[in-house]
């Protein structure tokens, strides 16, 4: 068997029909066409540095079979149902769901508790706050099978690489049904409207296999012993009990926080970033960034941005966060009384809109930490969202203001379409945002519109807010046992616990968290 590895550069007519790259593949290869045998792609990337925007591949050239396990190993999951060895995971999210699986693989039992509905039913609620403005706290965009990622985007993107296997994430999520794209793509993206389907699969392959998952399952308290915690207490008051626990909560849990810091078990306030939503019209981000008005087979183009920022001689970073080109912006409150934005796109990414967060980085001397404590950030979280919530006149109305207007501080006469459903209330965003933050967002978008033609105009709008880009609260964990350093059996994991950033991230995470409840049973 013959194998060369090559990296190419092909326009994008060429890069997406598959027979025309498999000959461009072939030839810069010096293999003669139809004398290979398979052509393995291994990245995709879009190049749009030059005039005109290429697309770069990797590949291997295999002139014989190629090796069995190229796309493997696929996971085979033992059945654990009559196992005594049970893990109680609080959270079907990412972490919670990945979790499982290898807790499956290595023997044990997973019992996981969601406190929202199943990833279909879980859509009816969603409806209710984009057309009847009525918030679940227990079922929303938040909350429910698959965490704040499934209807919020299903980007894969990672750059925590050094935390686990992101192969090995992305081949599991493939084998339950994902599109085999997202192993080549250098930014995978699955969609919103498919996601679902994968997250459904990673379920019935859980209960095929002897596992639990129970919805509409909420855990109110903590069965603590002696600095152990034995297991949880259930809003219907049944008490599980378990040698170990995986808390996989996500990053809006604040109940759970609540609870940690009400049964003194030791939390701590965390760095994050909140801002606003910046919405373009697409054509204006695909004309910047490929330099054409028309972008062909080239996917809707996105863009990355960070500036530094200095107010009152503190500095922070402003920047782009959760990019979705192609997509919309969605209401993710948790709560009535609070207005809340996120995004997300469909595979196809397909919308007349571009989104992203533009959002501010907030560290603990921006805390009211002597009066908070540990809850400082959160309690600076609740009252930003309260805050838009009245400026925008109470429902999920969001309130917004012309990107150009904003930077001058002048109060938008009128708005732009937008894709947010509850639609948007004109506001000047310094009221909701205050003084200090407003200005770093100025900063940045000054900044961006120098990098982006047409960027920081009144061709966009933003909307507020994104304030929940990561968990505000960090469960603490020793590095070595990945156990609370102060009560054993908890193991706190994912995004809600401050240890991951996104849908691969927190897998990863979830991954570990079995494996380091197995060294307990071992």
């Amino acid at each position: 068997m013959f194998k060369k590895e090559l990296e190419v550069l092909l326009t994008p007519e060429v890069a997406f029909d598959e027979l025309a790259r498999y000959e461009a593949i072939l030839e810069q290869a010096g293999v003669q066409a139809g004398a290979a045998d398979f052509v393995h792609l291994k990245r995709r990337s879009i190049d749009a540095r030059g005039r005109q925007p290429l697309v770069r591949l990797r590949a291997d050239v295999y002139t014989g079979p190629p090796p069995p396990d190229l796309f493997g190993p696929w996971f085979i999951y033992p059945n654990v149902k009559t196992t005594s060895d049970k893990v109680l995971i609080v959270g079907a999210g990412p972490a919670g769901l990945f979790a499982a699986l290898r807790c499956i693989e290595l023997g044990l039992k997973p019992i996981v508790l969601e406190r929202g509905l199943d990833v279909r039913t879980r859509r009816r609620d969603l409806a209710a706050i984009n057309k009847d403005q009525v918030v679940n706290p227990d079922s929303n965009y938040c909350f429910g099978e698959g965490g704040a990622g499934t209807y919020s985007d299903g980007k894969l993107y990672t750059r925590a690489t050094k935390r686990g296997d992101v192969g090995r994430v992305l081949r599991r999520l493939v084998q339950h049904g994902a599109t085999p794209d997202i192993l080549v793509d250098a930014h995978p993206h699955i969609g919103t409207n498919k996601l679902p389907a994968v997250v459904q699969a990673l379920r019935e392959a859980i209960i095929e296999a002897g596992g639990e998952v129970r919805f509409e399952t909420r855990v109110t308290d903590l069965l603590l012993e002696n600095n152990r915690l034995r297991g949880v207490v259930l809003a219907s008051g049944e008490a599980l009990e378990a040698e170990a626990t995986i808390l996989a909560t996500g990053h809006s849990a604040r109940d759970i926080y609540e609870l940690l810091h009400r049964r003194g078990v030791l939390i701590e306030a965390k760095p994050f970033a909140l801002g606003v939503r910046v919405e373009h019209p697409q054509a204006l981000i695909d004309q910047a960034q490929y330099r054409r008005s028309e972008r062909g087979l080239l996917p809707a183009a996105s863009y990355s941005l960070v500036h530094q920022t200095e107010v009152r001689g503190e500095q922070r970073g402003v920047f782009s966060f959760c990019m979705c080109p192609g997509g919309f912006i969605v209401p993710a409150a948790t709560a009535p009384g609070e207005v809340v934005v996120n995004g997300m796109s469909p595979s196809r990414r397909d919308s007349r809109f571009a989104n992203s967060g533009i959002v501010a980085a907030v560290e603990l001397a921006d805390l009211d930490v002597r009066q908070h404590g540990a809850l400082a950030g959160l309690r600076f979280q609740q009252a930003l969202e309260q805050r838009a919530c009245q400026a925008a006149g109470g429902t999920q109305q969001a309130p917004a203001q012309l990107l150009g207007d904003f930077l001058k501080n002048k109060m938008s006469g009128s708005l732009l379409e937008t894709s947010y459903q509850p639609g948007l209330t004109s506001v000047r965003m310094d009221d909701v945002l205050g003084p200090v933050l407003a200005e770093r967002l100025r900063q940045g978008f000054r900044d961006f519109g120098r990098k982006i033609p047409g960027y920081a105009t009144n061709a966009a709008q933003i909307v507020g807010v994104e304030s929940r880009t990561s968990a505000p609260v960090r469960i603490p964990r020793d590095p070595a046992t990945l156990q609370h350093p102060v009560v054993a059996g908890l193991f706190p994991c994912g995004e809600g616990a401050g240890y991951a950033g996104g849908i691969v991230s927190a897998a990863m995470d979830g991954e570990r968290c079995a494996e380091a409840v197995f060294a307990v049973f071992s």
